[in-house]
């Protein structure tokens, strides 16, 4: 039988490594150089089930795997950084909602808190990151992030019924871990 920190190490390291290949694996063109990240419905599936730590470690670690084994460093302080917001807001309003009945408003409210933590991580965090390190004009890195803005937020909303069903699974073969 695992222990529990055994446990908790053996599920993250399962999202991380989910997270990486349905990033490298399923990418779908949305704009010129920016695809639907799917590995964001890995993340969207932990803060759903497991909460904010470890949707902001299946974030922040896949980025930086899924960064390291494509093309390096370019993009992944601030992709890394925003994941963590992401994982944090998302996660707790997920874990707030848990006992709600009226899934469908549930499901409004995890919205509503992607569209303001996507904001806040990506047209915020990513960009200000990028303005340091790169020295561009912080509202062009703004505007260049639009694109990974829609595509984030598109991606983690269309996730949630994922994140239901898979829930249910998680909830039926295996005890709370968190």
């Amino acid at each position: 039988m695992l222990n529990s920190t055994t446990k908790k190490i053996c599920v993250l390291a399962m999202g991380v490594a989910l997270f990486v290949v349905l990033s490298l694996c399923l990418q779908v063109p949305l704009f010129e150089n920016y695809y639907l990240c799917l590995g964001y419905v890995v993340m969207a599936v932990y803060c759903y089930s497991f909460g904010p730590s470890y949707g902001a470690a299946i974030g922040f670690f896949g980025v930086i795997l899924y960064c390291l084994l494509t093309n390096g460093l370019r993009g992944m302080p601030g992709w890394a950084a925003g994941n963590i917001i992401i994982g944090i807001f998302v996660g707790i309003t997920c874990k707030r909602t848990a006992d709600m009945k009226n899934v469908f408003l549930r499901h409004i409210i995890i919205a509503f808190s992607i569209i303001v933590s996507v904001t806040i991580a990506i047209l915020g965090m990513k960009s200000l990151i990028e303005y340091v390190l790169y020295s561009q004009p912080f509202v062009i890195r703004v505007a260049n992030n639009v694109f990974a803005f829609v595509a984030d937020v598109f991606v983690l909303i269309f996730s949630l019924p994922i994140c239901y069903k898979m829930n249910q699974i998680i909830k039926k073969f295996n005890k709370p871990i968190s």
